[in-house]
């Protein structure tokens, strides 16, 4: 009697794989292990008779670390250009890139935009701190480039991308070119970099790329023809103060009408928000430099007035460096100019002026023209959503704190916090788009708990998250962590709190009313407060969710996180930095900051 080996394959696997080559069993083989030990679907397919140059072919991985989807797109244009021109690509978003994998690549071209004090988007967290920290790798036969997106009117313009690049190149990393910074009208010079990057890496590669499966993340929504350059015209049906009128702060619940537009959205996402300037700030535009409003100029290529320009198309209320460097030699203001030659001087003026201060404190009188070429473009907001559409079906809600503020006497407004608040009358129409968020989600398993941590409107997206449990009856347990100045006055939707703990979708609750004591109390106190119950949640498989301001609450809750993941699982601080970014990678850790 013959021994037979029980081969785990059905008959019908058996057969298909006796007619590959021995490099498509080989591929095979590496894929399949691969796919047994957790990894990427991303793969290259074989081509038969290839010779021993096959390991020799370049490997381009095209990384983005995206915030509001602008470094995703030119990441994709990249990743489609190279594969045109016969250069191997495969796309990975940070969000789903191990970070240990950078040892393991040729050639990397990272996009990254920058987001708060000139940090990285929330994709890029993991990578960033990866190679900043004890374990950061030797990169040495790595190639890379760094293409920054920003903003030039913050001090820290694309200082993540800055950052990227100089630290790549201390772990040993040869740079392929220089770095490229692009602002907020990215597209030439992104365009310029694309054309730029291919020449160089098809000058490197050895043969035509083949075929290549993104790793990218997709949202699977119904498609709609109303997108960011498309926007939806929506119904405002409400516009509720929802703060005490002896509040400091003017908080509005808005509630729009998607009726038509076919736009779906998942709680986490934002709503994309396209304003108008107020006309009194455009009227003191033309006071301050000498112009009626009349004077023809072309604007987004059409021959329009200045007054619709400024009113529809031009960002009036940040101002830049570039703005403020140009309008000082229109000025030629002896004190304007001494401050522009000042670093500080002039990374203060920007941080503490809006355009029209600057404008109305060193004046001059200038032509339309001039104006024109001195502003940039309006850019739409982007706003949590508030709302989950399985509760509020063609609706969307938004919590939008309204920005005001006074200087020399004057009160200045937030550009679309005030265009919402005090400009659209209900039933008029604002346009509109779903920016979707794919960082920022709740667990696919029901059964898992979330703590949901936040300060002022940065509880809009958990009040979407417990509609969305609630709706699916989920099992879940749910933790709200909220702060704000007082508990009279700034509660954000308690009636509706108290109803989902009536109804048992909030198990647990823990509030901070920074201005109702002596002592200021922030929600990381409370969450050392709380330190033991979190760190059980922890092991429980809890998801911890932050939203809020970036420069502070963010940068304080994170360190109180890893206070209590020291404290109570006794790491050491490198320990419990490493466990904070296992959280993160694993999508247990997520932030939506700003």
């Amino acid at each position: 009697m013959t021994n037979t080996t029980d081969i785990p394959l059905s008959p019908d696997l058996e057969h298909l794989i006796q007619g590959l080559d021995n490099l498509q069993l080989a591929w095979l083989s590496g894929y399949a292990w691969a796919k047994a030990k957790g990894g990427s679907n991303d793969f290259t397919v074989p081509v038969q008779n290839q010779t021993s140059e096959v390991a020799k072919a370049l490997k381009v991985t095209v990384l983005s670390a995206s915030q509001t989807g602008n470094a995703k797109l030119v990441a994709n244009k990249l990743t489609e250009t190279l594969n045109t021109a016969g250069v191997t690509a495969v796309h990975h978003s940070l969000s789903n890139y191990k970070a240990k994998n950078i040892s393991d690549e040729d050639i990397v071209i990272l996009v990254t935009s920058t987001q708060g004090d000139g940090e990285p988007p929330e994709e890029g967290v993991v990578l960033y701190k990866f190679l900043n920290g004890k374990k950061a790798p030797k990169l040495d036969r790595l190639q890379f480039a760094v293409l920054g997106l920003g903003d030039s009117s913050y001090p820290n313009f694309c200082q993540a991308g800055k950052d990227f690049d100089s630290q790549l190149a201390k772990l040993g990393a040869s740079r392929l070119l220089d770095r490229t910074d692009a602002d907020l009208e990215f597209q030439t010079t992104t365009d310029s970099w694309i054309e730029h990057i291919t020449a160089v890496l098809k000058e490197k590669s050895t043969q035509k790329s083949v075929a290549i499966t993104s790793s990218t993340q997709k949202t699977a929504v119904v498609s709609s023809k109303f997108m960011k350059e498309n926007p939806f015209p929506a119904t405002l049906l409400t516009n509720q103060r929802i703060t005490d009128s002896t509040a400091q702060k003017d908080v509005r619940h808005l509630e729009f009408d998607l009726s038509g537009s076919n736009l779906t959205y998942q709680a986490g996402d934002a709503l994309g928000v396209w304003f108008d300037n107020d006309p009194e700030l455009v009227q003191a535009f033309l006071n301050a430099v000498g112009l009626n409003g009349e004077e023809e100029v072309i604007v987004a290529e059409q021959t329009r007035s200045l007054r619709s320009a400024l009113l529809t198309y031009l960002d009036l209320t940040k101002a830049s460096l570039p703005f403020v460097k140009s309008y000082a030699e229109f000025a030629n203001n002896p004190e304007l100019t001494d401050i522009v030659a000042d670093n500080d001087k002039v990374a203060n003026l920007i941080a503490t002026r809006a355009i029209i201060d600057i404008i109305e404190q060193y004046p001059t009188t200038l032509k339309a023209e001039q104006l024109v070429s001195l502003l940039r473009p309006l850019t739409p907001r982007l706003y949590s959503i508030s709302s989950s559409q399985s509760e509020v079906g063609d609706e969307v809600h938004l919590s939008v704190g309204v920005v005001r503020f006074e200087h020399n006497g004057k009160v200045r407004s937030g550009a679309a916090s005030s265009y919402l608040a005090d400009r659209v009358e209900e039933d008029g129409t604002v346009r509109v788009f779903v920016e979707h968020n794919d960082n920022f989600r709740l667990p696919q398993d029901n059964n898992k708990p979330i703590i949901m941590i936040g300060s002022g409107t940065g509880i809009a997206p958990y009040r979407a998250f417990v509609q969305q449990r609630a709706a699916e009856e989920a099992s879940g347990q749910n933790w709200l962590i909220f702060g704000n100045q007082h508990f009279t006055k700034d509660f954000l939707y308690q009636t509706e709190w108290q109803q989902f703990k009536k109804d048992g979708y909030l198990h647990k609750y823990s509030f901070a009313w920074s201005r109702d004591q002596e002592e200021k109390i922030y929600v990381q106190d409370k969450i050392r407060e709380n330190a033991e119950a979190i760190w059980a949640w922890l092991q429980d498989g809890a998801y911890v969710y932050v939203c809020g301001d970036a420069t502070r609450m963010a940068k304080d809750v994170e360190q109180a996180l890893l206070d209590v993941i020291e404290q109570q699982g006794k790491f050491s601080r490198d320990d419990a930095e490493e466990y904070l970014n296992e959280l993160a990678e694993e999508k247990r850790y997520q932030r939506d900051i700003y």
